[in-house]
Parts: structure tokens; C-alpha cells; sequence
């Protein structure tokens, strides 16, 4: 009998964002019409954060024209509006979660990946209030159709509340405040099926490397210099390492995990790994370059 490969998870690599006026003439092609771009970046790498939906409410006919431009196994990982995680800070937030969920993302289909929650340093670990919005989020398609159904009047003429198909939802919270460096935090994000954001801020907010549910979600604003900074070759070489180890199930213990090892995972896990240090345009190289130590190939059909 031949030997039966390891099994392991599958890995998305990517940006957060695509629309970076530095990019145009460094990594676009110099005269590529801004509307090409996140078409000529998802033929180099897996996936990408759509920023937007942070800063604003988008409308269902910039989900399917992003749909439309990529290929059929890209995938979109979506972040969630400020107005919930900022303004609000996760209290009184049914009307914004349903107007965040109407507004469109459900026309990505089969390329809908997770949801980020990204919270500010000024919010503390209060975990009464996590679990609270923990138990609003929707966990399959169908429950965010029905929770965009309750959107408020800013939606109505513009909102989206059927979903093309029924598959599950997964969501990531990123904390940047100290008090989130706590063994409770992980097993609450245990309990609620959450996955703990691994994110490299340069050492400006906690970094955490603690695995929590079914998959790990990796955001890289830079190692040395806050969304500037590009990643060596060493560095990479690391980070290639510890994604190994996550997709095969294992939950590797270091300085930066506080919580109890979460059991081996026999059928491995999947890894979402976004580069965000934008400004000095390492953001697609740095994501193409980590992508070819860990030799996929792209575009997959």
C-alpha cells in the first residue's frame, strides 16, 4: 500500500485590501485601470480583506462586482463595521449587526469567507459583554439571511437578505488591549467557537498565538515597524514553520500562548493569513512570497 499523506487544513493568503495608491506602478502594472486591480492582485495571491465594510456600509452590487472579478476558488474575508466594534463597543448592537449583514456580503456566495471583528485599545476584557455579542454573531448563511431581514430603515431599497447558499459562518476577534492576556479569554473564545486573531503589531498590542476553534486567523501589520515594515526571509521562514503546525492540527505552545493546548486536530485546521503593512508596499510581495514557501500555486481553478 503507498503511504497516506498527513492530513492537514487549507491555507488562504492574502491582503488586507487591494486599493493602495503606492501599489500603482510598484506591484499594478503601471496604466492598469484602477477597477483591474483586485483582479490582477487575486491571480497572485488566495484571498483578501474587504476593508471597506470597517469604514462603511457597502451595497450588494460591490460584493458581486468583487465576486465577479476573481477567480472561483478566491475567497473574501470580511471586517466588521467600526460603528459595532468602535462606536458601539459590542452593547445594544442587533440593529447594526442586522444592518451590517443586509448590506450585501451574502451576494459573495461560495467565496464568503470570515468575518473579523477587529476591537480598540480602549476596550478592555470584559467578558460578559463577548459573550453577549458572541451569541448575536450568525453561524451559517441562512442565520445571517434572517438577521439581515431585522435591518432599520438605512437599509431598505439597498439591503440583501437571502443567501444563495447554506454553509457555515466563521468569525475572528483581534484585541489590542492589555487586559485580553488572560487564560479565561481563550477558553471563552473556546467555548464560543471564536478564533483568537494572531496579530504581529510590532509589539504595540498583545500578541497572542493561542488556538481556539477550528481555524487560525493570522493578520501581520509588520514585525519591526507598524504597518511599514516587510518581512525577511528568516521571518517568513517562521511563519511558513508555524502555519505547518497549525495546518496539521497541532496547537504549538510558546511565550505567546496563555490559554490550556487545544487537543490535536486530527483533520488539521485552516489558516487565514493576511499581510497589512501596506505603506512601504511589502503588503503583496511579502503574501506572494510566503505563499511560495508554503508552494501553492496561483491561480487555482
Amino acid at each position: 500500500m503507498g503511504r497516506t499523506e498527513p492530513a492537514r487544513g487549507r491555507v488562504w493568503i492574502g491582503t488586507s485590501g487591494w486599493l493602495y495608491p503606492p501599489w500603482r506602478g510598484t506591484f499594478y502594472p503601471a496604466g492598469l485601470p484602477h477597477r483591474r486591480e483586485l483582479e490582477h492582485l487575486s491571480r497572485q495571491v488566495g484571498s483578501v480583506e474587504i476593508n471597506g465594510s470597517f469604514y462603511s456600509l457597502q451595497r450588494p452590487e460591490s460584493y458581486r462586482a468583487w465576486r465577479e472579478q476573481t477567480p472561483d476558488d478566491f475567497l473574501f474575508a470580511v471586517k466588521g463595521g467600526r460603528f459595532i466594534t468602535h462606536m458601539k463597543k459590542l452593547r445594544d448592537v442587533e440593529t447594526p449587526l442586522a444592518n451590517f449583514f443586509a448590506s450585501g456580503m451574502l451576494a459573495l456566495g461560495p467565496k464568503l469567507g470570515p468575518f473579523l471583528w477587529q476591537l480598540p485599545p480602549s476596550l478592555p476584557y470584559e467578558p460578559d459583554r463577548l459573550a453577549a455579542f458572541f451569541d448575536l454573531l450568525p453561524r451559517t448563511t441562512s442565520e445571517a439571511a434572517t438577521l439581515a431581514q431585522r435591518h432599520d430603515h438605512r437599509l431598505e431599497g439597498r439591503a440583501l437578505t437571502e443567501a444563495e447558499t447554506e454553509m457555515p459562518l466563521r468569525h475572528a476577534l483581534e484585541v489590542r488591549h492589555p487586559s485580553f492576556r488572560d487564560p479565561a479569554f481563550i477558553e471563552l473564545l473556546r467555548k464560543h467557537d471564536i478564533a483568537l486573531v494572531v496579530a504581529d503589531t510590532a509589539g504595540k498590542w498583545p500578541y497572542l498565538e493561542d488556538v481556539t476553534t477550528d481555524f487560525v486567523y493570522v493578520r501581520l501589520h509588520g514585525d519591526v515597524e507598524l504597518y511599514t515594515s516587510g518581512y525577511t526571509d528568516e521571518a517568513l521562514d517562521r511563519w511558513a514553520n508555524r502555519i505547518q503546525a497549525w495546518l496539521a492540527g497541532h496547537d504549538p505552545q510558546s511565550e505567546h500562548t496563555i490559554g490550556s493546548p487545544a487537543p490535536v486536530r486530527p483533520e488539521g485546521r485552516d489558516v487565514y493569513v493576511y499581510f497589512d503593512n501596506d505603506i512601504k508596499v511589502r503588503a503583496p510581495f511579502d503574501a506572494i512570497n510566503l505563499t511560495h514557501r508554503l508552494s501553492i500555486a496561483f491561480p487555482l481553478r
